[in-house]
């Protein structure tokens, strides 16, 4: 009886933790059976090191980096689901997430909701498998800034060497080749009086950026049968 008391009372503060979790930082933990994933989201813009106006809906890379320390270390997180719906930000926080992703041990995997835009498109690639839904849409363009810091030489070189660390990335992590990706970035038709593509849903898999198309249904579905077949090289070996 007491320990069914301590269970019910557990259950209660992780309902509790989980609930203020979504509230504070967009994040839950999912259970299935023996499985649990965890659920993390990039929403709106990501900041940085400098802080957005208050009214801006942000995802702080500060914020991010601690988490994915936690879930590489803990044992009772056996997969990630990345939920994305953001037009882009700081490219090097961004840059910082998705190279945290990509390194994570555990099976991990990705959906763009509504909009996988600029540094966003490192962050959709960074799992190791991902999903797109018919109505996201994606934008590919060069890093860039102001006219006006573009006129100094060194800065220039650190725009095209940081925009070079996004093309290996991007292409390291997904089927798209570093030559067709850059035709897309570069492209002068495709974006009115900018430079760029905009790619909706299906064209972004049959680009190879990202590997299916699919909800969260299929989403979930492809993690668990990621996290089964992990679960089964670790005791085969």
């Amino acid at each position: 009886m007491d320990k069914n008391i301590k269970t019910n009372e557990q259950n209660r503060n992780d309902e509790k933790a989980d609930s203020q979790e979504v509230k504070e930082y967009g994040q839950v933990t999912i259970d299935k059976e023996d499985d649990r994933i965890h659920c993390l989201t990039i929403i709106g813009q990501v900041e940085g090191h400098v802080c957005l106006p208050q009214q801006n809906k942000t995802t702080k890379y500060e914020h991010v980096l601690p988490q994915l320390a936690s879930i590489e270390e803990s044992d009772s997180i056996d997969g990630l689901l990345l939920l994305l719906n953001t037009v882009g930000g700081d490219v090097e926080a961004g840059l910082a997430i998705a190279e945290m992703i990509a390194s994570l041990s555990k099976p991990t995997v990705s959906i763009v909701l509504g909009g996988g835009h600029s540094i966003g498109v490192p962050l959709a690639v960074s799992t190791k498998y991902s999903f797109i839904v018919p109505s996201s849409t994606m934008t590919i363009h060069p890093v860039r800034m102001s006219g006006t810091v573009i006129g100094v030489p060194q800065t220039f070189e650190y725009f095209d060497k940081m925009q070079d660390r996004i093309v290996d990335f991007i292409t390291r992590n997904s089927k798209i080749s570093r030559d067709r990706l850059k035709q897309l970035m570069l492209d002068t038709g495709k974006l009115a009086k900018d430079v760029g593509t905009i790619i909706v849903g299906e064209e972004a898999v049959e680009e190879g950026i990202i590997d299916e198309l699919g909800g969260i249904d299929k989403a979930i579905k492809k993690l668990y049968e990621m996290i089964e077949e992990n679960k089964k090289e670790g005791e085969e070996s």
